[in-house]
C-alpha cells in the first residue's frame, strides 16, 4: 500500500459513525470488506448516453476499464456525467462544456475517490472531463472512445463529418436525390466511434495523447477494433499505480507538455477548435497559455498526416499506417521529448519504436505534405484580441484577399438570404456573419464555414473568404476566419462591419483589416447598441454572466483554476 494516506479513506477509513455511514450504504451492492480496507478507489467518470452517439459503446468500456482496476488491486466505482452529442444536442454543445465540467469537477471532488478515469469520445467530452477532472488534480488518465471505421459509399471511403459539408453542392451540380442522400446517410457512420476524419473529436483525442494523458498509442485505434478494448483493460490497471506514484494532472501538464500538444495539432492538420480547448484546459491546471503561442509554435510545423479534412484519408487508415507515435517519433526535437507521460516514461521513450507502413498516410518530416500547417493568429481592427484561420483547409489562392462584404446579422439572418438570386454578392465577396460569438449565439456554435450562395455553387466556385466569430467544425474546410474576439455582441469591431465595406485579409502577414476610417468606425459605434440578453435564468443566464471570450477558452471566469481535492466538512 502507498505510503501516503489515500484520500478515499477520509471516507471509509474511520471507525465512528460517519465511517459506518459511508461504508454500510455501500455495502448493499454486496462490496466485501477489503474494498474499504485501503485499497486505491479508482472513479470511471462515463460520457455514455444514447443521445451521445459517438459514446455510444462506452457503457461496454467501462466494464474493461474496471476488470483492469481490479487486476491492479484497485477499487472501481462508475459515475455518470453530463454528455454532450454534438450532432443532437441545440443549439450547441459549446454552450454546455462548461456545465459538464462543472459536473466532472465536482463529481470528483465530492466522492471518495483516488484517482479517476475518464471516458470520452464526442467532441466537448474530451475537453469538458478534463476541466473537470485539472480543477480537482487527482491522478488521471484519458481512454478515447476511438474513431469509427471508415465510411464506404458506392466504392469510395467517405468521412463521416467531412461528407456533411459536401452535400448542398452535391444537390445542386451532381443531381444529388434524396435516394442518394439516404444511401449515404447509413454508408458514413457505420459503426460505433467518434467522427472518422481530423475533425475535433480526433483532434481532441490527438491532443490528450500528446499531452501525456493516455497510454501510447491509444488516440487513433477504431473504436471498435479489440486492441482498443485491451488499451481500455491497461488503463484501468495504470491509474491504480499511478494512484500509488501520486503522479497527478499538475506534475504531466506543464507548459512544455501544453507546447507538444500545438506542435502535434498542427502535424496532423487538427481542429482550431483545439485552441479554444486547450486554452480553457490550460486556464484550469494553472499552466499560462496565450492565442499568440498558437502561431508563434505551431505555425511552421510541417503537415505530416494526409487526413480529411486537409487530406484524403481518414483515421481507420491513420491506425493502420503506425498512429500517433509515428508523428511523436518523427518531429525529433520539434517536441519536448523528456516530459513525463501516464505511463511512467517519456514522450520519446513511449515512441522511440514507432514504425510506418504506409507513407501515402504518415510523411516523413524531410518530405511533409506541406511545408507549413498550423493554425495563424490573425489581428488587425477587425479582431483586436486575435482570430484564427486554419490555413492547411483553406484555399492558397484566398490566402491574401481584398473584398466587398456581405453581411449577416445573425444565422436567421443568413438562412433568409443567403439563395436569394437577388443577392448582391459573387465569389470575390466576403461572406461576414455576426452573433454567433460566446455570448452571442449564445455558445459559438459550429458555424463560421457556412455554405456558399446557390447561385454560386452553380457557377462552380467551391470556395470564399468567410468570417465570424463563431467556430466551425474540425471536419470541414475553406478559407474561413474564426474566433474573432472580441466578438459582435458584445460590441467588438464585428459590429460594426456594414454591407459594401472591404476587408483585406492577408495570412502571412497575419493581418485583418476593415478597410474603414477609425472617424467612420467611432460614429457606428456610438450608435451601436447591445443585443438583449438570451435568456434570464438557469445555466444560460450563468454562462452569459461569466464566459470568456475565445482568445480566453471561453471558460466561465468562476471556473479559471481550481480548488483541489479537499473537502470540508461532512455530511452529518
Amino acid at each position: 500500500m502507498n505510503e501516503k494516506k489515500l484520500r478515499s479513506q477520509e471516507w471509509f477509513g474511520g471507525a465512528g459513525k460517519m465511517g459506518f455511514v459511508h461504508r454500510s450504504w455501500l455495502r448493499n451492492q454486496g462490496y466485501p470488506d477489503d474494498y474499504f480496507r485501503g485499497r486505491p478507489v479508482i472513479g470511471i467518470c462515463n460520457t455514455w448516453s444514447e443521445l451521445t452517439p459517438c459514446n455510444g459503446h462506452l457503457r461496454d468500456f467501462a466494464e474493461i476499464v474496471k476488470k483492469g482496476v481490479l487486476e491492479a488491486g484497485g477499487v472501481p466505482f462508475e459515475f455518470p456525467v453530463f454528455s454532450m452529442g454534438e450532432t443532437i444536442m441545440r443549439p450547441t454543445t459549446m454552450l454546455f462544456r462548461n456545465l459538464a465540467s462543472m459536473d466532472v469537477e465536482e463529481s470528483i471532488r465530492a466522492n471518495p475517490l483516488d484517482g479517476v478515469v475518464l471516458l470520452t469520445g464526442c467532441d466537448k467530452t474530451t475537453p469538458s472531463t478534463l476541466m473537470g477532472a485539472c480543477s480537482v488534480d487527482l491522478p488521471t488518465i484519458v481512454v478515447p472512445g476511438g474513431p469509427m471505421l471508415n465510411g464506404r459509399f458506392r466504392g469510395d471511403c467517405i468521412g463521416s463529418g467531412s461528407f456533411t459539408w459536401m452535400i448542398k453542392t452535391k444537390q445542386k451540380t451532381e443531381g444529388f436525390s434524396v435516394e442518394d442522400l439516404a444511401e449515404a446517410e447509413v454508408c458514413a457512420a457505420r459503426s460505433s466511434g467518434h467522427c472518422n476524419n481530423m475533425g475535433t473529436a480526433s483532434t481532441m483525442a490527438t491532443m490528450v495523447e500528446a499531452l501525456g494523458l493516455t497510454l501510447p498509442g491509444a488516440s487513433a485505434i477504431p473504436a471498435v477494433d479489440s486492441r482498443k478494448k485491451v488499451m481500455a483493460q491497461l488503463s484501468g490497471r495504470r491509474i491504480v499505480e499511478m494512484v500509488k506514484a501520486d503522479l497527478r494532472l499538475s506534475k504531466i501538464l506543464t507548459r512544455q507538455a501544453f507546447e507538444n500538444a500545438i506542435v502535434v495539432n498542427a502535424a496532423v492538420g487538427g481542429s482550431t477548435n483545439q485552441v479554444i480547448h486547450l486554452t480553457a484546459i490550460a486556464g484550469r491546471i494553472g499552466v499560462e497559455l496565450h492565442l499568440d503561442d498558437f502561431d508563434k509554435i505551431g505555425s511552421k510545423i510541417p503537415l505530416l498526416v494526409n487526413l480529411m479534412p486537409s487530406g484524403k484519408f481518414l483515421m481507420e487508415d491513420f491506425f493502420y499506417a503506425g498512429g500517433l507515435p509515428v508523428v511523436l517519433k518523427e518531429l525529433g526535437d520539434r517536441l519536448h521529448q523528456n516530459v513525463i507521460t501516464v505511463n511512467g516514461k517519456t514522450l520519446q521513450e513511449n515512441n522511440e519504436r514507432a514504425a510506418c507502413y504506409n507513407r501515402e498516410v504518415i510523411a516523413t518530416i524531410d518530405k511533409p505534405f506541406k511545408p507549413e500547417a498550423g493554425i495563424a493568429v490573425l489581428k488587425g481592427n477587425l479582431c483586436e484580441n486575435g482570430a484564427v484561420i486554419k490555413p492547411s483547409a483553406a484555399t492558397p489562392a484566398l490566402m491574401k484577399h481584398r473584398g466587398r462584404a456581405v453581411v449577416f446579422e445573425s444565422m436567421e439572418d443568413y438562412h433568409e438570404r443567403i439563395d436569394d438570386p437577388g443577392l448582391d454578392i459573387d465569389e470575390s465577396c466576403v461572406i461576414v456573419l455576426k452573433g454567433v460569438g460566446p455570448k452571442g449565439y449564445p455558445g459559438m456554435p459550429e458555424v463560421g464555414n457556412v455554405d456558399l450562395p446557390e447561385k454560386l455553387i452553380l457557377k462552380g466556385v467551391k470556395d470564399m473568404v468567410r468570417i465570424s466569430d463563431g467556430r466551425m467544425s474540425g471536419t470541414a474546410y475553406g478559407t474561413v476566419v474564426l474566433h474573432i474576439s472580441p466578438e459582435s455582441s458584445i460590441g467588438g469591431a464585428l459590429a460594426l462591419v456594414r454591407n459594401g465595406d472591404f476587408i483585406e485579409l492577408d495570412v502571412a502577414n497575419r493581418k485583418l483589416h476593415l478597410a474603414v476610417p477609425d472617424e467612420e468606425l467611432n460614429r457606428r459605434r456610438a450608435a451601436w447598441s447591445p443585443p438583449a440578453p438570451h435568456a434570464s435564468r438557469g445555466y444560460v443566464r450563468l454562462y452569459l454572466e461569466h464566459v470568456q471570450q475565445a482568445d480566453q477558452g471561453a471558460d466561465l471566469d468562476i471556473l479559471v483554476g481550481k480548488s483541489g481535492a479537499e473537502v470540508k466538512g461532512d455530511l452529518h
